[in-house]
């Protein structure tokens, strides 16, 4: 069995590929940055390139079917803009920013179901969505719109191809202690540190943020056969950052 894992060099991406592995999956993961791949394990094909390039996805399938069937793909690439007003940029650019994230995952799930579909064999794919896409946060329209429309194709294509074997779901993170987290924390002086990281811990339920290998046994449970009748779902892996409402007599 064979997989493709997008954004696969750190973070969530890189938990998601170590699971996959020790599992003893064969996995290709596609990374922009060729310095991020610089891992080694028997069973990993890293593909650098842009994972919303046709051609790098098509060259990633061509690597995971010439190791084993491909079974699953995972979009976890996506791109994170600085926060700005949406007024205060023109449309075009706000538009362009939304493509960014889309596309990434619009050609992976493209690519992915026409070669399940070849292979008249069933397979999963896991789109990579966020809390932001039910809860907004200032500043982030390109990101938070291009996440919801995700979670739309994730509905779209598991009514479309699921009778045919092929299931798509998504997880929605919370905030998570990636090295992008740990690289915000150590930018701010360390009064602010710790007032952020107080923050996170009020915005999640557990209080506390999550950890890749979190998300990564979700998705790699919406893989595996074991979720054989999930089908269109988005998960929240959250915390319970999501279904968070502050009780008004605690303010």
């Amino acid at each position: 069995m064979s997989y493709v894992v997008t954004g696969a060099g750190r973070g969530i991406g890189r938990a998601v590929v170590e699971r996959l592995l020790a599992d003893g999956g064969t996995v290709v993961a596609i990374e922009r940055d060729p310095a991020a791949l610089d891992w080694a394990h028997p069973n990993l094909i890293a593909l650098a390139g842009d994972a919303a390039d046709e051609a790098v996805a098509e060259r990633a399938a061509d690597l995971a079917q010439g190791e084993a069937p491909l079974i699953g793909w995972v979009n976890n690439a996506a791109v994170f803009g600085e926060a700005a007003p949406f007024a205060s940029k023109p449309t075009s650019a706000v538009l362009d920013a939304i493509t960014l994230n889309l596309g990434l995952a619009l050609v992976g799930c493209a690519t992915a179901v026409r070669r399940f579909l070849a292979a008249g064999t069933p397979g999963s794919i896991v789109n990579v969505s966020s809390h932001q896409a039910l809860r907004a946060v200032p500043g982030c329209v390109p990101y938070v719109t291009a996440k919801a429309a995700i979670e739309g194709l994730t509905r779209a294509l598991a009514v479309e191809y699921g009778p045919r074997g092929v299931r798509v779901n998504a997880v929605a993170p919370g905030s998570i202690g990636t090295e992008r987290y740990a690289e915000f924390l150590a930018r701010q002086e360390p009064e602010a540190a710790v007032r952020i990281e107080d923050e996170m811990a009020l915005l999640h339920p557990l209080g506390r943020v999550g950890r890749p290998e979190e998300v990564a046994a979700a998705i790699t449970h919406l893989l595996s056969a074991d979720a054989g009748f999930i089908n269109g779902a988005t998960v929240p892996v959250d915390g319970g950052r999501s279904v968070l409402a502050h009780d008004p007599e605690a303010l």
